[in-house]
Parts: structure tokens; C-alpha cells; sequence
């Protein structure tokens, strides 16, 4: 028979268990770190006529294969949807002529050429 007094006093723990546990509590720290935190709002670019024309140029670029979407990979290149972008660009510099300052003029006309030779060159490509 086995003794009682023996047995008394020993604790007996489930390893398996906490490996588990702190395998998932890993995990979720893992993940945790992954995701792309949410940026606050006092580090947004200002809402100026700058940041809309290099916006629209960033949304043609990415179109054209040239900018790699969130996940790393690359897009594919949509040239319909480029031209729309570039057509909107000569949109706002047709309707804001003559009230524009001059760095506003020229960085306007800078952004539509390069994105024109970006598109004649993917035009070239596809």
C-alpha cells in the first residue's frame, strides 16, 4: 500500500499548461506589436493645396505600378485610373490659374509633368 503521508505535501503542476498559456500570451503580444498603430491626429500633414496635389500624384504613382500598396506587395498597374488622376491634376491647375502663389504654380506644373512621364512610361511598358 502506498504510504499518505508521502504523498502529502507534493504539489503536483500541469507544465503542459503553462507552456501553453505563455506560448499564447507570446502570440498575442506578437500581434499585437504587428498591427500598424493608429497615427494620431496631431501627426497629420496640414489640409493645404500642397498635401492635395501630392496626394492625387502619390494615388497616380500607385497606379502606375511605382508605389508598393500597405502590405509590401505591388500593385498592379490600372493606367485608366492613372489618366483620371492625372486629368484631375490639370483639372485643379485649369480652375485655380491666376490664384496660386508661384510656388504653388510651379510645384502644380512639376507634379503633372513627372506624373505625365510616369504614365507615357508605363504606357510604354504594358
Amino acid at each position: 500500500m502506498s504510504n499518505p503521508e508521502k504523498n502529502q505535501g507534493k504539489i503536483i503542476t500541469d507544465e503542459d499548461w503553462k507552456t501553453q498559456a505563455q506560448r499564447e500570451k507570446e502570440k498575442l503580444q506578437q500581434k499585437e506589436k504587428s498591427q500598424t498603430p493608429r497615427r494620431p491626429a496631431g501627426t497629420m500633414p496640414p489640409a493645404n493645396f500642397m498635401t492635395l496635389v501630392n496626394s492625387i500624384m502619390i494615388q497616380v504613382l500607385y497606379c502606375l505600378g511605382q508605389i508598393e500598396d500597405p502590405n509590401g506587395g505591388v500593385p498592379p498597374v490600372n493606367l485608366d485610373l492613372a489618366k483620371h488622376h492625372i486629368d484631375m491634376l490639370q483639372v485643379i491647375e485649369d480652375k485655380t490659374k491666376g490664384n496660386l502663389s508661384e510656388e504653388e504654380t510651379k510645384a502644380l506644373a512639376m507634379a503633372l509633368h513627372e506624373v505625365r512621364l510616369q504614365f507615357v512610361q508605363a504606357a510604354q511598358i504594358a
